[in-house]
């Protein structure tokens, strides 16, 4: 799906395939292929093997570690990475914190964050979204108010995935309620044993704890923390958005799970099952496979014109993340129709990779979970609604009264 690309990228591509395929712990690579939970270990021993490769901070300035990698080879990494089922590497840290540190942060910052990032030595969490303020972010609440040499925080903070693992939480507070909303924003780091930080798991419908909400009472971190300039936190978090959703697409994922889907699909066939509705699937699966394939020639346009601009992605993103998120949502949804009526059983067990046998009920268990999981990819990130603004604003050049 990746149509005609120079010898000096396929080139590129065959020597990421050799790496996955030589240093990816087998016991990884068979929990990603199977569609089992990952735990924090899982993605911190990838996340580092990565790194000792140089491979890891690849979209980083050569000056602060990283490869300083275009996003044509970026991408080119996370495909390749995804299709060998290699978990995904966890952008809290290397994606979003570090580039916010290393481009706004003072000297001190870069010295006391930076290599513990690269090493996957300390986990972050993000602390944005809050009850009232997720797509509308401008609007949060969380309050720092300044006592002497610290900030005294007090607020709540929504959908904060995997807080549960992390060390560090960098997170957007309000300093100022004068001038316009985004004006008294600031960007700070809250250690997450500081007192008066308390952790509550949100299980999701997929009966998983991926997410959290986040309370904070009187929490107080020193001046330091603030990364930037005080109250200019909100243009600091739109570089951070931009940065996340270069790659929102997930192509590469998605390549991997419509392969999944057709070899399940053809066990299905072979086997006579579902016999009846064999020819409907067909179409059905045949267009979930343009779509996909179109979606891959969008990603490479975007990713040209990037190169072109500059480098820095777009509001094109914007339309990676709709019909990303669509295309993703419309595969698990056609996988458990290959199923029948064996997809309503959902066995958390087998989410857990517990037992050894791979049942008919485990694997459509784990078809179920994508189908159950993929439902917020259409919310996190910028809701599909916010893009569509997006894309009417900035693309469209509409202008709404």
């Amino acid at each position: 799906m990746y149509f005609r690309e120079s010898k000096e990228d396929a080139a590129f591509r065959a020597e990421i395939r050799e790496f996955v395929a030589s240093e990816l712990p087998r016991d990884i690579k068979e929990k990603v292929a199977h569609g089992v939970y990952l735990i924090k270990e899982d993605y911190v021993t990838w996340q580092k093997i990565l790194h000792k490769q140089g491979w890891f901070a690849v979209g980083w300035p050569k000056e602060y570690g990283g490869a300083e990698w275009d996003v044509k080879r970026q991408l080119m990494l996370y495909q390749e990475c995804a299709l060998a089922d290699a978990p995904p590497i966890i952008p809290y840290g290397v994606k979003m914190i570090g580039p916010i540190i290393y481009t706004f942060g003072s000297d001190a910052h870069r010295k006391e964050h930076l290599n513990d990032i690269l090493e996957s030595n300390v986990w972050w969490a993000q602390g944005y979204s809050e009850a009232g303020a997720g797509s509308d972010l401008s609007a949060l609440r969380t309050s720092a108010v300044l006592d002497g040499d610290e900030y005294v925080i007090n607020g709540t903070k929504m959908w904060t995935t995997e807080a549960q693992w992390a060390d560090k939480l960098h997170c957007l507070v309000r300093t100022s309620s004068d001038g316009r909303q985004q004006e008294g924003i600031t960007y700070v780091v809250i250690d997450m044993d500081a007192r008066g930080l308390s952790v509550t798991p949100i299980i999701t419908i997929d009966d998983v704890h991926h997410t959290n909400q986040i309370f904070l009472e009187d929490v107080r971190i020193p001046v330091s923390n603030v990364i930037g300039e005080v109250g200019k936190g909100w243009s600091y978090a739109r570089f951070l958005l931009g940065n996340e959703r270069a790659f929102i697409a997930e192509t590469g994922s998605k390549i991997s799970l419509l392969n999944k889907i057709k070899d399940k699909a053809s066990d299905v066939f072979n086997s006579g099952g579902r016999a009846r509705d064999k020819d409907a699937l067909i179409r059905e699966l045949s267009r979930l496979e343009t779509r996909l394939a179109s979606l891959c020639a969008v990603e490479k346009g975007y990713v040209e014109k990037w190169i072109a601009d500059g480098g820095s992605p777009g509001p094109e993103s914007a339309v990676l993340k709709i019909r990303g998120t669509e295309i993703l949502q419309d595969m698990a949804e056609f996988s458990l129709k290959l199923f029948g009526d064996r997809a309503t059983a959902y066995e958390l067990a087998a989410i857990k990779g517990l037992g050894q046998n791979e049942t008919e009920s485990a694997c459509a268990t784990r078809f179920g979970y994508q189908y159950l999981y993929g439902r917020c990819w259409s919310i996190f990130g910028g809701t599909n609604e916010i893009q569509r603004e997006i894309i009417a604003k900035q693309l469209l050049g509409l202008v709404f009264k």
